[in-house]
């Protein structure tokens, strides 16, 4: 069972509970589980189903280390660490792996023909958002696994939900906004984030802030990875799914706990309490 599996079962309101020794939960999981999997003959969207698949068999072929990989990895991804070394990261370890990175792909170096300057910049990109977090306490032992009840680290990376996104229409576009961070997408004419780790970025902000549709938020890499798997399946349905009900549901728990996490410094109102002179 992957981690989307999971977190259906987990949150779905349709699964009650029963004694133990009964035998019809069994058979709600297993419904359960079909709806994650493959449509069928279900209708789709004419609009967004057909370059959906096309764009998620495409993410899963992309070149590891290629310009287009190194814009969508996480930070964690493109110093080449574990997902699983984020609950015991240590500055050590972070600056172990930065030196062999930089190691392996420096101008004067790297013999290969991907663009040395750039892969190493977003290097150096990865580690300073690493020490960041490592710096206000992030990345330590959680007593959780669920990255939307306990978050890995502070939310610095964008998702954007293209069901409820408009697209092109949008008078005050977070394309126009900030391009190094947002586009729009060939499948769904809707605007997707293209970069991560973003979120310090002040044109980021003003494109988040000033989303007319406030379907732009702050998310984890944890939080991403689902969030992505499940608003590219319910893009597949031509109706309110499941999965969009889901979806919604993830993102209000991610935005509230992701507000509570207390390594978290970024868009707190700094202020004085000494008296101001005025002239």
């Amino acid at each position: 069972m992957d981690t989307l599996q999971f977190h259906f079962l987990r949150h779905s309101s349709h699964i009650s509970k029963f004694p133990k020794t009964s035998t019809f939960p069994c058979r709600i999981m297993s419904t359960a589980l079909s709806i994650l999997g493959p449509n069928g003959n279900q209708p789709t969207n004419s609009r967004r189903s057909a370059g959906r698949a096309h764009c998620i068999n495409k993410k899963k072929n992309e070149e590891i280390g290629s310009e287009e990989w190194l814009a969508k990895a996480s930070p964690m991804e493109v110093l080449g660490l574990q997902d699983e070394d984020s609950l015991t990261l240590t500055e050590d370890d972070i600056k172990a792996a930065f030196r062999a990175k930089v190691k392996e792909f420096h101008p004067d170096v790297y013999k290969g023909s991907r663009n040395a300057s750039s892969i190493v910049q977003h290097v150096i990109q990865a580690y300073e958002i690493l020490m960041n977090h490592i710096s206000q306490g992030g990345y330590v032992q959680r007593k959780s696994s669920d990255p939307f009840e306990e978050p890995e680290c502070e939310a610095l990376d964008i998702f954007v939900n293209e069901l409820l996104c408009i697209g092109k229409g949008c008078l005050d576009s977070c394309v126009k906004r900030a391009p190094h961070a947002f586009s729009y997408a060939s499948d769904t004419g809707c605007a997707r984030a293209i970069t991560q780790g973003q979120g310090d970025n002040y044109q980021v902000q003003l494109a988040v802030g000033q989303c007319p549709r406030n379907c732009i938020y702050y998310i984890t890499p944890a939080q991403r990875v689902i969030l992505e798997e499940l608003l590219a399946r319910a893009l597949e349905r031509a109706y309110y799914s499941t999965e969009a009900s889901m979806l919604e549901s993830l993102i209000a728990q991610a935005n509230f706990e992701n507000n509570r996490y207390q390594g978290s410094t970024k868009r707190n109102s700094k202020h004085s309490t000494k008296w101001v002179d005025w002239f």
